[in-house]
C-alpha cells in the first residue's frame, strides 16, 4: 500500500508533461505545415527524459526496502563481535567470552542451533550462517564438527563450556581444525588452505527442539 502511493506521486504521466510542454505525441506534420521549431524539439527531448527519470526513481522506491534488508544481512554476517582478550588452554585453543550465558550449558551429544561467522586469521570471512539468515544446527562433543568447535562450545580441558545467550570468540589452531590439508573443496578449488588458523564468533541461540527426549 506504502509503495503504491510513493509511486503515484514520483511516477510523472507522459500526457501531462507533454501538455505542460506544448506538446503532444500523437500530432503529425506534413510538409504543408510548419516545421518543428527549435523550442518544440526541446520540449520533446525534456517531455521523453522526465518520464526516464520518473521510472528511475519509481526504480528506487521499489528497490530499496530490499537492498535495505540485504544490507543487514551482510552486515551481520562481516562485521566481528567485539574484541575480547584470549585465554588459551593446553590444547592450545584460544577463547574469550564477549558475552556469558544465562542459560543451560550445551548437552553432550545433543543437537545445537548457533550462529557464526568464521574468518581467517587476516580477518577473510570464509563462512556464516548470518548469509543463510538462519542457525546452524548441529551435535555437539562427537566428532562431527572440528575438535577446536567441540571444545570451545562443549568445554573441558580447562575451557568454561557455553551457555545458551552467549557468545564466545574462539581462535582455532590448524591442529584443532582441518590440518595440513586444504577443506571445503570442489572442482579443485578449495575455501580453506591447508594449516589455517581459523577465528569463530560463536552465538549459541539454543538447543535443537527435535531432540529425543
Amino acid at each position: 500500500m506504502g509503495i503504491t502511493t510513493i509511486l503515484s506521486v514520483v511516477t510523472p504521466k507522459p500526457h501531462i508533461l507533454c501538455k505542460a510542454l506544448n506538446f503532444k505525441p500523437s500530432q503529425t506534420y506534413n510538409d504543408s505545415s510548419a516545421k518543428l521549431s527549435l523550442a518544440s524539439l526541446s520540449g520533446t527531448k525534456r517531455c521523453i527524459m522526465d518520464v526516464g527519470i520518473g521510472v528511475l526513481a519509481a526504480s528506487v522506491v521499489v528497490l530499496s526496502p530490499l537492498d535495505a534488508n540485504a544490507t543487514r544481512i551482510e552486515y551481520y554476517a562481516t562485521v566481528a563481535e567485539p574484541s575480547c582478550e584470549l585465554n588459551f588452554a593446553r590444547s592450545g585453543l584460544g577463547y574469550c567470552d564477549v558475552i556469558v550465558g544465562s542459560g543451560d550449558v550445551a548437552p553432550l551429544g545433543e543437537l545445537i542451533n548457533v550462529h557464526y561467522t568464521a574468518r581467517f586469521a587476516d580477518g577473510r570471512v570464509f563462512d556464516s550462517s548470518y548469509k543463510r539468515a538462519r542457525p546452524l544446527t548441529m551435535r555437539i562433543g562427537v566428532g562431527k564438527v572440528i575438535r577446536g568447535l567441540d571444545q570451545g562450545i562443549l568445554g573441558g580441558g580447562g575451557v568454561p563450556p557455553m551457555a545458551i545467550g552467549g557468545k564466545r570468540k574462539l581462535q582455532i589452531p590448524p591442529e584443532l581444525a582441518y590440518g595440513p590439508e586444504p577443506a571445503g573443496c570442489f572442482s579443485g578449488d578449495c575455501n580453506i588452505p591447508g594449516n589455517a588458523t581459523l577465528v569463530y564468533d560463536i552465538n549459541f541461540v539454543g538447543v535443537y527442539s527435535g531432540n529425543r527426549k
